[in-house]
């Protein structure tokens, strides 16, 4: 089968190309790269988080979003009894704080996601699209010059456990660019997951490993949380910005809707054509606004009722918004995926000798505006991840399809919008849209963007067009992991297949 795909991290992408070259489809191929990355990205993606999967059959163009995120637990445990504390992750420049601990992990849906995906959209056997990511677990994988970035920032998440340490500095030494990251026992687990299938996490084995230390280390995990999750399909989020259709992900999550708002505003702002370095500050600026208000009456700045009301029902589940990576897949018979899963940074914790770290998604600081643990039980939490479809008008009637997604955290969608904006607005190529510079609008209103005047709107005019109107902005001399990793894939109407990834994030 031939196709296409972009990913965060060469052994990713190989377990997606080998799918491929099996004969799969490019939903084997995503799900093979989603549980490989794993191990070449073990920070941002594990088989104990969360994420989504923007579907698309190449036969009858059925668009589905599998969103197999993260859900609170069904029970609060008392936070006297909660293994929950804070960690400074060291960023050089500044320091962030997270919250690890067996009680900052909320239910994992990666597992349930791709037992579901598979039996309704794959054609390999499972063994056969787990089998990369087995291999990679035990073979190793040397580490990256990202990855090893990423260890130095969260070194006391990675290390806060024995068997944590063992894995990522064993010997006490962290491991740095080049050396061999190998994970055995998440190889079994992997193995056992193709041969016992859903019920091992389920009730079986590596469920009771889990609810096992939660229970014994301070976690809000139980078998009952395990069992009753339930991966939900929902039908995108649709915008038309200049005759191009995008199917976003859709309320609870915010990222899809947030684009979508920004899309229809830049389209008001320019009817004719945007994308002007001051166009775009003014439309991110706006959305921050739209984010805080999260009201209905959203509809007076974008004139979409229908996004405004995705936007609404978003506010009211609580966000999570850090430690993400993108895998995009096409293959030659139109069948599309685009999925974006976090582990957030992980909780520290391996779970019990499955070789699995649980995700840290409950420490997420947005959820504890009236203090820690105050979360709502049984609820699915919402998200910045973004994975999104673009339908795009060609010569003689046909259409052009595009996946793309980024990690980046809050920089999600303004990455996305950029890049978006590039190839419709600018008919930027793939890579020229993709290593344009990027900027972006923090909620308190700073302003970074990127010094690389090659490509507007930040070229040396739109430059000095921005710091005029904005002496304080914060000027990043080169492009930077800070701006998201946009990985993306297209299929024009003919059938021509082309790809890129986003070196910001070694894509």
């Amino acid at each position: 089968m031939k196709g296409v795909v972009a990913a965060g991290h060469e052994v990713t992408a190989q377990a997606a190309a080998r799918m491929l070259r099996l004969g799969g489809n490019a939903f084997d191929a995503a799900l093979a790269a989603m549980m490989a990355s794993s191990i070449p990205e073990a920070v941002l993606s594990s088989p104990g988080g969360g994420g989504f999967m923007m579907a698309r059959r190449g036969d009858d163009g059925e668009t589905v979003l599998y969103d197999f995120f993260s859900q609170t637990p069904l029970q609060k445990r008392p936070p006297d009894e909660t293994d929950f504390h804070a960690i400074h992750a060291d960023f050089g420049p500044a320091t962030q704080e997270f919250h690890i601990g067996a009680g900052a992990a909320a239910t994992p849906g990666i597992i349930p996601g791709l037992f579901l995906a598979h039996k309704r959209l794959g054609s390999l056997p499972l063994p056969v699209v787990l089998a990369p990511a087995i291999e990679a677990a035990r073979d190793g994988v040397p580490v990256s010059a990202f990855n090893a970035y990423l260890f130095t920032v969260i070194t006391p998440i990675l290390t806060a456990s024995p068997e944590a340490a063992a894995l990522f500095a064993p010997g006490g030494v962290l491991l740095k660019e080049g050396d061999i990251y190998r994970n055995p026992a998440l190889a079994d687990t992997l193995e056992a997951l193709g041969r016992d299938g859903e019920r091992l996490f389920r009730e079986g084995e590596l469920g009771q490993m889990i609810a096992r230390q939660s229970a014994e280390q301070g976690g809000h995990l139980t078998l009952d949380d395990l069992a009753a999750y339930q991966v939900i399909l929902r039908p995108p989020l649709r915008k038309t910005y200049r005759g191009h259709e995008f199917y976003l992900n859709p309320a609870p999550s915010a990222g899809g809707p947030l684009i979508g708002f920004s899309l229809g505003l830049l389209q008001q702002l320019r009817p004719s054509g945007g994308g002007a370095a001051l166009d775009l500050i003014e439309v991110m600026r706006v959305t921050n606004e739209a984010r805080r208000a999260c009201e209905c009456s959203l509809a007076d700045f974008a004139a979409d009722e229908h996004v405004a009301r995705h936007l609404a029902k978003a506010a009211a589940h609580q966000p999570f918004s850090r430690g993400t990576t993108h895998i995009s897949v096409i293959d030659e018979l139109g069948n599309a995926a685009a999925v974006t899963v976090s582990n957030g940074e992980g909780n520290g914790l391996i779970a019990g000798s499955s070789g699995v770290m649980l995700n840290n998604m409950l420490g997420e600081e947005d959820l504890h505006d009236s203090g820690f643990h105050n979360w709502t039980a049984n609820q699915r939490l919402s998200s910045m991840m973004a994975p999104t479809l673009v339908e795009s008008p060609e010569g003689g009637g046909g259409k052009a399809l595009t996946a793309l997604g980024s990690g980046g955290s809050n920089r999600i969608r303004s990455a996305i919008l950029q890049v978006a904006v590039n190839l419709i607005d600018r008919r930027h190529d793939l890579r020229q849209a993709i290593e344009a510079p990027r900027l972006h609008v923090e909620k308190c209103g700073a302003i970074s963007f990127e010094a690389a005047p090659a490509l507007p709107p930040l070229d040396a005019d739109g430059q000095r067009q921005l710091l005029a109107r904005h002496p304080k902005a914060h000027v990043w001399p080169q492009p930077n992991m800070f701006f998201g990793g946009v990985h993306t894939v297209r299929r024009n109407a003919s059938g021509a297949l082309d790809c890129a990834g986003d070196p910001r994030r070694s894509g």
